[in-house]
């Protein structure tokens, strides 16, 4: 495999930051640009991010003498100098659609943490395991952009990926029903509790837009490639709440799903413990050995134990019961930072460089 060169823009913040470790000693990319606001272009990366470095490691020694550019202003710059970029920027989402699309329409392949460009009907949103296929509309968005190498990839909210992970096994009986109740860490926010003392010994029921991309982002998931887009499916329907918890990383949903056939509580168990995605088969570097992790205990998966599983790539599911009201509920629980957001994105650059999109 070749070595790719590889940009991060929106580096300085939370999910840049985690870009920055994940991809420190990638096998397959390199990091050579570093990106973020006109107030961190100039500086060295370990200036313009201070003492707001809020990793659990070190910073990589590798980057912290890089000199941050302008993510917007030395757009063209940068696309010259990498094969592709990975976006994390803390803009407004019509600023951010602009920016994305300038980027692919220079002939740069974009792998986003963003929401921007999630209903862009041309733009897939992956979830390696679950939906690889429709990266083949990666063709077609070519086209209406006018470029030859140029597409913009979006990796979908990291409430969705600890719960439709569980339920996409099951979706031979005909899941037609799902409420779902997330229970979503801090870093979500991109804080810390140094820089939240408010989350400190608190829940708070509320987060801004985040029910409605839990509702309506895992049919996208499931949809279909017809005609050059990606048409959502129109089942099951989902209710979620969203709940930001006191919580460093990692997202927990309590979950409960009916069937046209339900199937029994240990064939739904067998089902999820050993499914096998697209990155299993091709052995991608940041890919899980296991997709999901099943746990038998009642107290389990636990955030604290379980979110960093497989380098925080790894899906944990537990409690696979029948309900009263529903034909089945279960636990299941994701690194939001990790799977979430940017270990998923690069495990999504991962695969579209192995199927030759980039």
């Amino acid at each position: 495999m070749k070595k790719y060169k590889v940009g991060i823009l929106g580096a300085t913040g939370m999910v840049g930051q985690r870009f920055v470790t994940v991809l420190d000693g990638h096998p397959w990319f390199d990091t050579v640009v570093l990106a973020a606001s006109a107030n961190s272009a100039g500086k060295t990366y370990k200036e313009a991010v201070g003492s707001r470095w809020a990793m659990g490691v070190p910073m990589p020694a590798g980057v912290a003498d890089i000199t941050v550019m302008d993510a917007a202003a030395d757009m063209k710059k940068i696309a010259e100098s990498v094969d592709f970029v990975f976006c994390a920027v803390d803009m407004k989402k019509d600023e951010i659609k602009a920016l994305e699309t300038a980027y692919a329409q220079l002939d740069c392949p974009v792998m986003s943490n963003n929401s921007a460009h999630r209903w862009t009907d041309d733009v897939p949103m992956l979830i390696p395991e679950i939906n690889p296929e429709h990266a083949a509309v990666v063709e077609f968005q070519r086209k209406r952009l006018g470029v030859s190498r140029g597409f913009i990839a979006v990796k979908s909210n990291c409430s969705i990926q600890s719960y439709v992970p569980a339920l996409h096994p099951l979706r031979g009986f005909g899941v037609n029903k799902v409420v779902a109740c997330t229970y979503q860490a801090i870093s979500g926010a991109g804080k810390t509790f140094a820089t939240w003392p408010e989350m400190v010994d608190n829940v708070i029921p509320f987060i801004g837009g985040e029910e409605e991309k839990s509702e309506q982002e895992p049919l996208k998931i499931w949809g279909e490639v017809k005609n050059g887009v990606i048409v959502p499916a129109s089942s099951p329907s989902f209710s979620c709440q969203c709940i930001r918890v006191p919580v460093t990383d990692g997202h927990m949903a309590a979950v409960f799903a009916n069937f046209d056939k339900a199937p029994g509580v240990d064939e739904m168990i067998s089902l999820i413990k050993s499914y096998r995605g697209r990155p299993q088969e091709l052995g991608l570097p940041s890919a899980p050995r296991q997709f999901m992790h099943y746990f038998e205990e009642d107290n389990r998966p636990q955030t604290k134990l379980e979110r960093d599983l497989e380098n925080g790539m790894a899906v944990s599911v537990g409690r696979v019961r029948k309900d009263s009201q529903f034909d089945v509920k279960f636990i299941s629980l994701s690194h939001n930072t990790l799977r979430g957001a940017a270990g998923g994105a690069v495990l999504m650059a991962e695969l579209l460089c192995a199927e030759g999109y980039i």
